[in-house]
């Protein structure tokens, strides 16, 4: 293929991807935040209101794996759809698990919905497969910002989907899931039917063109690669470690506004809005610095950020005005340090172990969330919100210090 071929083809690879983010992220926006909801109410307890957020946060980091090795057998197309149908098998089944009042099939239900997650997580490797490195970065981020459509719109569908639920005699809470499948089918269609030809099966055969393809698929082969590029193993911890202090921060604000400030739902959403405005809406300013300054540059700039965000959110715990700037600077720090990072992985792998590496990155990253939300619990407990704040400041130290030692060993390489 010529190189005005591999342009044209990665300019419409960018469209699909968007757009199926888009739709992605309406079906998923929409939901994920009734799963407590319905968990308190089918279990019968509220202290298993989190087991929604732990089992579709599992559900994406095992997803993650899978999905990245059909993705490396058949092409990005067959695993972004697939990913999105387990979604549509998720939604479908927490409709179901509600109307039987059956808590252990919701459970099940939402780890399928994790796989939407993952989903979404690996398109925004899908904007990198084709040789463009010069726009890695903006392309990647194009990718990500896309995902803010349908994280700020997906939420204010709840009550729309209650009357419709209603309407349809759908158990309460479940209306807005209908969305959902609705949504995921409709990114299905845009995955499916956009990617022709797949980049990252156009990716391969150019790499075998050149004698250089080695199938081989398995986590070994993996960590193995990561010994071999340090440089890619710096990204991955870069990504697994920001999105711990990311989710560790974010997790314990509503409970830290609601019971030692007395922030109502209102002004609590209003802060949790502002933060995933941070995530994804500024994405293309760090896709453009990544590209225009360094990767590395700016993975160090979203830790630089992270410090700020922690020191403000810490010291200003008792003002609202504060820990809501704070979490807004946490947004962006984790929209630098991810969108830098990703490019930085994508980059600097080889093409017959890009899908290997990337699956066991999204995997690790969300189960570095999870661990950061699980343990933040008990730092809250003990130390208060500025404790929080302050213990978070551990990863972004081992990011810092992995960052110079990244650098080291690419040079004596």
């Amino acid at each position: 293929m010529s190189d005005n071929g591999i342009e044209f083809l990665q300019r419409k690879t960018i469209k699909v991807l968007t757009a199926g983010q888009v739709l992605s992220g309406f079906g998923l926006g929409s939901t994920l935040s009734i799963g407590s909801l319905l968990a308190a109410d089918l279990s019968g307890s509220a202290a298993w209101a989190g087991s929604a957020a732990t089992f579709s946060t599992l559900g994406a980091a095992i997803w993650a794996v899978p999905l990245a090795r059909l993705a490396f057998a058949r092409g990005r197309r067959v695993s972004l759809a697939s990913g999105a149908g387990l979604a549509i098998c998720g939604a479908s089944l927490v409709i179901t698990a509600a109307a039987v009042h059956f808590f252990p099939l919701l459970l099940v239900a939402l780890f399928l919905l994790g796989a939407g997650s993952a989903t979404g997580l690996q398109a925004r490797f899908a904007a990198t497969d084709l040789p463009s490195l010069k726009s890695a970065g903006r392309d990647l981020s194009i990718v990500v910002w896309a995902t803010t459509i349908g994280a700020v719109v997906g939420p204010n569908l709840f009550g729309p989907g209650e009357i419709v639920g209603a309407w349809l005699g759908l158990p309460t809470m479940t209306g807005p899931f209908l969305f959902t499948i609705t949504a995921q089918l409709l990114a299905t269609s845009v995955f499916w039917f956009g990617l022709r030809p797949d980049p990252l099966l156009v990716a391969k055969q150019l790499n075998a063109s050149d004698g250089k393809n080695k199938p081989k698929v398995s986590f070994g082969s993996a960590f193995t690669t990561l010994k071999e590029h340090p440089v890619a193993a710096f990204a991955v911890s870069a990504i697994a470690l920001s999105h711990m202090v990311m989710v560790s921060v974010m997790a314990m604000t509503p409970v830290h506004m609601q019971h030692e400030m007395g922030a109502d739902l209102v002004i609590v959403g209003f802060t949790i809005s502002l933060h995933i405005a941070g995530m994804y809406a500024f994405s293309p300013i760090f896709g453009w610095l990544t590209d225009k300054f360094g990767k590395i540059q700016t993975v160090l700039l979203g830790q630089g950020i992270y410090v700020f965000a922690l020191m403000i959110a810490g010291f200003g715990q008792h003002d609202r005005t504060l820990v809501t700037i704070g979490l807004f600077l946490l947004g962006l720090g984790w929209s630098a340090s991810t969108v830098a990072g990703s490019a930085l992985l994508a980059t600097s792998l080889p093409v017959d172990q890009k899908t290997n590496v990337q699956g066991l990155s999204d995997s690790l990253m969300n189960l570095s969330g999870a661990f950061g939300g699980a343990v933040a619990g008990s730092i809250l407990t003990a130390f208060t919100f500025g404790g929080v704040n302050a213990a978070a400041f551990a990863p972004v130290t081992l990011i810092v210090i992995f960052a110079g030692i990244s650098r080291l060993s690419a040079k004596a390489s």
